[in-house]
């Protein structure tokens, strides 16, 4: 049975049925379920919580247990989220809508479970935020965790992602409907077939099961109380728009400006969430006891039991508390805050409409600011979050009264026209601006590999063997081929697959044994219009080298992972040679700042220990050029090993990222951090160079070349030769006056330039480096023109003007001094040792780093050869 696992776990069916559209909706159907419960257990915490703080209020002094509670409690959620999931702080939503953009950013099971703690606690210390924000990101979360334990398609899972969303949200509401339109209205935007089936079917569920084993949630059907709406109200419903849209606007405003100062303030995030719940309880002691439940202040709103000046203490206090505690970083969302302000807003209008309308209809006064608080709840739901249908939607399902569509209609779509036209965009894309996450809504929403088949990159003249072959004529067959895999046919059907390896591992059989009786039989085929998406996850969820493409059991090619590479490289092609991409790379740890710089240094950090001379550089230059800064580590894997599925322990480099952080904000510099697991280190680099932007690129080297490597190592070369942007090599000094490792005394630098040397890349550099001394220990810099004894002395007055346009650059002294010699870098090793110079600065062209020539490769030479810091700067 054990010996049957492996060709199980490798089987045709379960391959197929990995990239299978049914096999994604009974994925979707399980996502709901999980979601329904995660729903249910979340309210039940936070009844048990928020009961134990309202117990407390009667048993103790208010003014005393409240703000107590909302100080320990929020401290105690900001701590365990900072400790434990960083993601799972906030609402959640602007994560999810980060994720489904396809930009990496955590989620999984931990931040799951951390952000239904957190929202427990935060929720139960009586902050005024909503639980269904946290609902749409534990249901993303638990279809992200799911997507990775059960084979599923990397094409389904944004899929899988979008439908837990909108499970959550229907679990939250028990509103269905309205969970799959938010899907396609604010989180994915797409109604495409499987998005639209899994997040209907997740979302059915996710009610269902909330419904089922909880309360009915939210039914805002008031006993013997429906809906009326006349003729004579349509100026009433568009003021109750209008007012929505402008309050709605500043709302949004406030938060995105609290978010700022937050982020700049020098305080943790348990002490901002606990500052948070204190200011909360503090205010809402001193208020009616009715402020004290949240959830029995919407019904007593919405029922308009409460005098119209309590309604507008209702409104102030719950307008400015949310955007306290939700831009503190507390785990709790704004759709619930959002309609309480709705229906406050809504009542208040209702009774200036009762005022004036009283003596034309007396008796219309309850049922009037109940439609009035209803219709308030969608606009005001419209202005924050900026989805009207869903709005509209998520009111009429909880109410069930068709009275209340139309002024839920008219107050809605006046208050979207009017919020956006007061601040235009999702408050969601603004809040992932400001951390620095910039979405763009018009870019493609698919990449090369989803839209290309195996049909196009397959090879359709395939070498076959047949299954009465012996292994004699097979080894030879296979010695005659560049292949290590061959697909076996028998009258024309695929019936099994042969590689090198199995081969091997049936040496001991005779030769009389035939191919057949060695063969891997019925192997995991793909049909020609599968994507490369998925032909690509096979490969890696199987660890396969190459997958037969057939229709039916008929023969049509064969796709390796090589073919798949090549495409990457055309796609990844530019104006440098073809770059060969070894396999993807996969984002386990980031953190992002504001994107305040008008540039981008990468500096990828391979060696802990030269960390903080290499930032330290990085730092000189961006504070300099106004740039900010990205630092990459990389966890190197076998290339059998799908990065995304690794097991690595980050939390070393966690520590170290966070050290760069702190350095930066000290600084004054956005430091961006990530931690990636990859098959290969120089594809990773270069990816991140592209994808964010990156204008120079900074490097360390160790200084030494392995024989069987080329010049400066094969990652250190392969990133030279394929990066586009700027690129700084730095060879660390060993010696205790090295730079930058002693800035208490003066320094001595050189600058080796050979005839009709220019540098306009290192005077670009030179001030911000030279800024790192104090002015009274600037450093001495020689500017020395190498000329060869066959060549004349010719144009010295041009180095000289160059070493005076170096000094007006840096504001200190600069040298320019001739050298003949028969070698450059025996002279350039030979004058550092005489005069002792801490920093070398080379300038090499893009040929001339990765150039042999008859005394080696000058940089490289130059550059192992000294003990003190070596600078190549890509010219």
């Amino acid at each position: 049975m054990i010996k049957l696992l492996p060709s199980w776990w490798k089987s045709r069916i379960l391959a197929r049925s990995a990239i299978d559209n049914r096999y994604a909706l009974l994925e979707a159907c399980l996502i709901g379920i999980l979601s329904g419960i995660s729903a249910l257990f979340l309210k039940a915490g936070i009844s048990l919580v928020g009961g134990w703080r309202i117990k407390t209020s009667y048993l103790f002094n208010a003014h005393l247990s409240l703000p107590l509670a909302g100080l320990l409690l929020g401290c105690l959620a900001g701590w365990g989220i900072e400790l434990l999931a960083p993601s799972a702080a906030g609402g959640g939503i602007p994560q999810v809508k980060a994720v489904l953009a396809r930009y990496p950013t955590l989620i999984n099971l931990r931040v799951a479970l951390v952000k239904t703690l957190g929202t427990m606690l935060v929720l139960g210390a009586g902050l005024t935020l909503g639980r269904r924000g946290p609902t749409v990101h534990i249901g993303a979360a638990l279809a992200a965790q799911l997507s990775r334990w059960i084979p599923n398609s990397p094409t389904n899972r944004r899929q899988m992602i979008a439908a837990g969303a909108a499970a959550g949200l229907a679990a939250g509401f028990n509103t269905p409907i309205a969970g799959v339109l938010f899907v396609a209205e604010e989180l994915m935007r797409d109604i495409s077939g499987l998005t639209l089936e899994s997040a209907i079917l997740a979302s059915f569920i996710g009610a269902v099961v909330s419904r089922l084993f909880g309360a009915s949630e939210l039914n805002l059907s008031l006993a013997g109380r429906t809906g009326s709406f006349t003729a004579a109200e349509i100026p009433f419903y568009l003021i109750l728009g209008i007012f929505a849209g402008i309050l709605g606007g500043l709302f949004n405003r406030g938060t995105i400006w609290s978010t700022r100062i937050h982020r700049r303030l020098p305080i943790s995030m348990p002490l901002r969430i606990g500052l948070a719940g204190l200011i909360s309880g503090l205010v809402i002691s001193f208020l009616p006891n009715v402020f004290w439940d949240h959830a029995g202040l919407r019904i007593y709103l919405i029922s308009g039991n409460l005098s119209w000046q309590t309604t507008a203490i209702a409104f102030a206090a719950y307008f400015f508390l949310t955007i306290l505690a939700y831009t503190a970083g507390a785990p709790g969302g704004l759709f619930a805050p959002a309609l309480v302000l709705g229906a406050a807003l809504g009542y208040l209008v209702g009774t200036a409409e009762f005022s004036l309308m009283s003596e034309i209809a007396p008796f219309t006064f309850a049922f009037s600011t109940y439609t009035f608080a209803l219709a308030g709840m969608g606009a005001f739901f419209t202005a924050v979050v900026r989805v009207p249908v869903t709005a509209i939607v998520i009111v009429f399902e909880m109410t069930g009264d068709f009275n209340v569509v139309l002024p839920l209609m008219i107050s809605s779509v006046v208050a979207y026209v009017i919020a956006d036209s007061f601040a235009p965009g999702s408050i969601y894309e603004h809040l992932l601006d400001v951390s620095g996450i910039h979405l763009d809504e018009g870019a493609p929403t698919h990449d090369f590999l989803t839209e290309l088949t195996a049909e196009d990159v397959m090879q359709s003249q395939v070498e076959t063997l047949a299954t009465s072959l012996t292994i004699e004529e097979v080894v030879k067959a296979m010695s005659l081929s560049h292949h290590r895999g061959f697909p076996v046919v028998e009258d024309g059907k695929l019936v099994g697959i042969i590689t090198q390896s199995d081969i091997a591992d049936d040496r001991k059989k005779t030769g009389s044994t035939f191919l057949r009786d060695i063969m891997t039989p019925q192997p995991i085929t793909v049909s020609p219009d599968i994507s490369l998406a998925d032909v690509l996850y096979l490969l890696n969820r199987y660890q396969l080298s190459r997958l037969p493409v057939t229709e039916g059991q008929k023969l049509v090619g064969i796709i390796t992972r090589s073919d798949i590479i090549k495409v990457e490289a055309q796609k990844l092609s530019g104006d440098r040679d073809t770059l060969i991409q070894a396999g993807p790379s996969y984002i386990v740890y980031q953190t992002r700042s504001p994107s305040t710089g008008r540039g981008r240094i990468l500096l990828p950090i391979a060696n802990p220990e030269h960390a903080h001379p290499l930032m330290k550089m990085a730092i000189a230059i961006a504070r300099y050029q106004k740039y900010e800064i990205e630092c990459l580590q990389i966890i190197s894997v076998p290339n059998y090993v799908s990065p995304s599925q690794a097991t690595v322990d980050i939390s070393g480099s966690r520590h170290l990222m966070h050290r760069m952080e702190r350095w930066g904000r000290k600084e004054h510099i956005s430091v961006h951090t990530q931690v990636v697991v990859a098959t290969d280190i120089s594809t990773a680099i270069l990816e991140t160079a592209t994808h964010d932007h990156v204008n120079l690129l900074l490097m360390g080297w160790k200084g030494t070349t392995d024989p069987r490597e080329q010049i400066f190592g094969n990652i250190v070369d392969k990133v030279i030769e394929h990066s586009a942007c700027e690129l700084l090599l730095v060879k660390l000094g060993s010696t205790p006056r090295a730079f930058p490792q002693d800035l208490d005394h003066q320094g001595k630098w050189l600058i080796p330039i050979t005839k009709g040397g220019k540098l306009p890349k290192t005077m670009k550099i030179l001030p911000g480096l030279v800024n790192l001394y104090h002015i009274t220990q600037s450093p001495q810099i020689n500017l020395c023109q190498i000329y060869l004894p066959t060549e004349e002395k010719t144009k010295f007055k041009d180095v000289t003007k160059l070493a005076q346009a170096i000094a007006d650059k840096t504001n200190v002294e600069v040298r320019a001094i001739p050298l003949c010699a028969h070698s450059v870098p025996e002279a350039v090793i030979n004058l550092c040792k005489a005069e002792s110079y801490n920093f070398v600065i080379l300038g090499a062209s893009n040929k001339g780093l990765l150039h042999h020539g008859v005394w080696g490769n000058i940089p490289e030479a130059i550059a192992s050869k000294l003990e003190t810091t070596v600078l190549i700067v890509r010219i």
